[in-house]
Order: C-alpha cells, then sequence, then structure tokens
C-alpha cells in the first residue's frame, strides 16, 4: 500500500502523521511512503531522516493525496477538500460533530474516514485520544498560568500563591484523562484544585489517586455556578466520544467571574462547554475577552509541543496504520472491532451514531465492507 503524508496547514499546527521510525515500520512491512517535504521540521523531524528511514519525499502535495491512504494529525480544512476522493482512507483526527462542512465533504467525494477520536477499546477507553488528552491537560494549567499574569492580560495571581498568601483556585470540569492531568499540574503547583464530574465513582478514584490534596464535586449547573464564582482558572475537559460537547457553563454564569480571570476549553475541537465560547481561536491569537473574562479556545493545543506530541501520537496510530495496510481496509475493520469503532464516513455513508445524532443526519452503522 502506499502510504501519503501531507504537511499540516492548521494554524502553528507543527505535528506530523509519521515519524522516521513509523515510516521505517511500514518500509519494512513491504510499503511505500510519501512525505511532503519539510512535513517535520517544525517537530525537529528532518527531510534526511525520513530518507533514511526509506520514505520518499516531495513537494506535489496532489501526489501524496493520491495515495491510497493518507495519514495526517488534524482534519482536512476546506482548502483541501478537493483531494478527497472516493478510493481515498483519511486517516486523522476528524472530530466530526461540530464540523457538518467537513462530514459534508467526506460524504460527497465518498472517502473513507477512520476518526482517531472514536477508536474505542471494550472498556470504552479512547488509545488514540488518551496520549493528546494528557497533553493538553498538562498545557492547559501551564497556559492558565501564564494568562493569569498582568503582563497577559490576567487578574495578576500565582497559582501556587507565596507565603501568608492565598493559592489560586483552579475549576476542572470533567474528570478523564485531561481533567486528571491537568489537576496532576495544578496540584503539583500548589494550587487550590476542584475537580467536577457526574461520575461519584470516578471522582472516588481521583480522591485517591490524589491523596485528598483536590476537592471533587459532583457536576450540576449549581455546583459549577458556585465554584467558578471564585475561580481563578476555569479548565472545560468535557467529552462524550464522537458527540458534541455539552454545553454546561453558560453566559450568566461567566459573568459572575471575577474580572481577568481565565477559562480554557480543552474540548473546543468537540464544541466545547462554555456558552461564551463562539468561536475557535488559534496559537496566533489564542484569547479573546467575553464579560471581563479571558477565553482560551484553541483546539490543537497539542500543536504548540510539536516534537512530544508527534511522538505520543504515532506510538499509538502506528499499529492501527499497519493493521490497514497490512490486511486492507475490509479484513482490518472486520476484524478489529476497536478499529472498526473509528470508522466514520464509508462510500458516502455516515457509520458514527454520536456524529449522526450532533448533525441531525442518517447514518448506517454497519455498512458492507468491501
Amino acid at each position: 500500500m502506499q502510504i501519503g503524508v501531507p504537511k499540516e496547514i492548521k494554524n502553528n499546527e507543527s505535528r506530523v502523521g509519521l515519524t522516521p521510525l513509523s515510516v521505517s515500520n511500514l518500509v519494512g512491512a513491504g510499503h511505500s511512503v510519501l512525505i511532503e517535504k519539510n512535513a517535520g521540521v517544525n517537530a525537529s523531524y528532518f527531510d534526511e531522516e525520513y530518507e533514511a528511514a526509506g520514505a520518499t519525499l516531495t513537494a506535489d502535495v496532489e501526489k501524496i493525496w493520491q495515495s491510497d491512504m493518507v495519514i495526517k494529525v488534524k482534519e482536512p480544512l476546506k482548502e483541501e477538500y478537493n483531494y478527497l476522493r472516493e478510493d481515498l482512507i483519511l486517516f486523522t483526527y476528524l472530530h466530526l460533530a461540530p464540523n457538518k462542512e467537513l462530514t459534508d465533504a467526506l460524504l460527497e467525494s465518498k472517502t473513507t474516514g477512520i476518526a482517531y477520536e472514536t477508536i474505542q477499546l471494550p472498556d470504552n477507553s479512547l488509545p488514540l485520544l488518551v496520549p493528546m488528552s494528557q497533553i493538553a491537560g498538562r498545557l492547559a494549567i501551564q497556559i492558565g498560568a501564564q494568562y493569569l499574569e498582568s503582563i497577559h492580560g490576567g487578574k495578576g495571581v500565582l497559582l501556587s500563591g507565596a507565603t501568608a498568601t492565598p493559592k489560586g483556585n483552579v475549576v476542572i470540569i470533567g474528570g478523564g484523562h485531561s481533567g486528571y492531568h491537568a489537576a496532576e499540574i495544578a496540584v503539583g503547583m500548589g494550587a487550590n484544585v476542584t475537580i467536577l464530574d457526574v461520575n461519584a465513582t470516578r471522582l472516588a478514584e481521583l480522591e485517591q489517586l490524589f491523596n485528598g490534596r483536590v476537592q471533587t464535586l459532583i457536576s450540576t449547573p449549581a455546583t459549577i455556578e458556585k465554584s467558578i464564582k471564585t475561580a481563578d482558572l476555569v479548565i472545560g475537559a468535557v467529552l462524550i466520544p464522537g458527540a458534541k460537547a455539552p454545553t454546561l457553563v453558560t453566559k450568566e454564569m461567566v459573568a459572575q467571574m471575577e474580572p481577568n480571570s481565565v477559562i480554557i476549553d480543552i474540548a473546543i475541537d468537540q464544541g466545547g462547554i462554555f456558552e461564551t465560547i463562539d468561536r475557535i481561536t488559534t496559537h496566533d491569537e489564542p484569547v479573546y475577552n467575553v464579560s471581563g473574562v479571558q477565553h482560551y479556545a484553541v483546539a490543537n493545543m497539542p500543536g504548540a509541543v510539536p516534537k512530544t506530541a508527534t511522538q505520543a501520537l504515532t506510538n499509538v496510530t502506528i499499529p492501527y496504520i499497519l493493521q490497514i495496510a497490512n490486511k486492507g481496509l475490509a479484513e482490518a475493520l472486520n476484524s478489529n472491532d476497536v478499529l472498526k469503532k473509528g470508522l466514520n464516513t464509508y462510500k458516502g455513508t455516515l457509520t458514527n451514531e454520536a456524529v449522526a445524532s450532533a448533525l441531525d443526519l442518517p447514518f448506517n452503522a454497519s455498512p458492507e465492507l468491501v
């Protein structure tokens, strides 16, 4: 199989779909790999490394998209829609629930779209999302601490506090992977940390993991409203696999927050949980102000640390890429229910129920694969 890796064109997206080591694995299995020139340079993976691993380098983007399978990090942008076609396997993060335009483009072109974020293990965990959730959660506190500085428009609060001064208050809505790793860094920095989640069992786990160093609360409109009133930093970390994130924080709640507090929504690529976040931002212009509160809504947070993020991502994607390449699409999906859950579009049919529900479209969860 020929596998193509284009350079990401999303704003400040410096990750790349394959590392040189991943290329070696694919070439060693008898496949050819076509990499766009300088695709990995911003992640410190250089063309000569890819060539040494057995890849062919080209500046011809169209040629790369003509491959049997294209491996990306982020969803195709509008400028790339013309490359979509019926006999293409596209393997990347798709996040279709809040993106009808891309969904329509995949369906109209009859592209096979396999989404990293909906591949799901029997225990309901998301193995290809976990490493990016980990990175985004850890980054969220790092970024939030920066935007709390007065020189960045914040209220001038140090999360750890200082002798005889209050610590910063961090509220994390969602106790999954992103929420846990956000709490891990916030606790490590010495902040007061509150985690809200609807799952009491998960909250008990978190209390045990943090040895009682976090406050846990059942997430309800009332507990969210009360918690964020005095928060310096609020992290949105709610994810429903494949589906649009629910709106949990209203405009009225945000308006009650203290001036120059900071909100960061890790789940913005799935629609986000804050009513006041009405647009996705970029690493170039990451924040905007609503009701006196700074809102950070960058959809590709791990793109800020592309070396680490690319390594973490390709560690978990390469086994699935090899399965598709070695067995062919139909056999790979039919023989692996975990991988099959990643199928979102196939020959003009939407195959993911959560996406279909979010976009009010028909779907077929079990199309005949050929």
